[in-house]
């Protein structure tokens, strides 16, 4: 299916209004079509899964921005450790250890966002308050090879935008809260990643100055 042009292109135009960096979702899109997107202007592309995620890196151009979004296994890390330019679901001690390890490895310092659990859905992965503080302050002080960039979450999937405004305006008061704490550690706590196709205009209304978006630019999944 190609790239939806013409919604593309509102869409740069109305997230650039309110300085919001577009990461386009590619999972199960072919590199042709990446490529079509890529062609328009499109630098930010956003995978779930590591195997598709290196065959594609491999067969694309070298300055696409390659985000993981998905759920990722400390065991996969070194697969994408060389070439990975934001992480955006951190979520346990564990995983941070591993990404630590393997950019230090690459001689890489790797931007990583931590993955808050805001939804009203168990399935849905991140940390609570409590572990996010913690783990914010093993990464600072511990962690050389990596930078913690900012706080992503998913909300609940539903169509009650109101109960979606109130997950996204929780997780913007934490992450307000977290910058303004460890502005003298850790300046570069500046990403706020939170909004999909399906509600990604309240959460730029919240805050948000990242959102992921693959349905509205790609069609539905393949």
């Amino acid at each position: 299916m190609p790239v939806n042009k013409q919604t593309y292109e509102q869409l740069i135009a109305d997230l650039g209004s309110h300085h919001a960096t577009l990461v386009a979702v590619s999972k199960t899109k072919s590199v042709e079509e990446i490529k079509e997107l890529y062609d328009l202007g499109q630098k930010d592309f956003g995978e779930n899964y590591v195997q598709e995620l290196t065959e594609k890196q491999s067969q694309l151009p070298n300055d696409i921005r390659w985000h993981f979004i998905g759920h990722l296994q400390s065991n996969k890390v070194k697969q994408i450790a060389s070439f990975i330019h934001l992480i955006q679901s951190v979520d346990s001690v564990k995983l941070l250890q591993e990404i630590n390890k393997q950019a230090k490895k690459n001689d890489r310092v790797i931007d990583c966002l931590l993955q808050v659990h805001i939804a009203q859905e168990e399935t849905k992965f991140g940390l609570d308050e409590t572990e996010l503080n913690e783990l914010l302050n093993i990464s600072i002080f511990q962690y050389q090879n990596i930078r913690i960039a900012g706080l992503m979450g998913m909300a609940s999937l539903t169509d009650d935008m109101q109960k979606v405004r109130t997950e996204f305006r929780y997780l913007k008061t934490l992450f307000d809260k977290l910058a303004a704490t460890l502005i003298t550690h850790n300046p570069q706590l500046t990403t706020l990643s939170m909004g999909m196709s399906s509600d990604y205009f309240v959460a730029i209304e919240e805050g948000s100055n990242m959102v992921r978006i693959g349905s509205l630019i790609f069609g539905a999944r393949n």
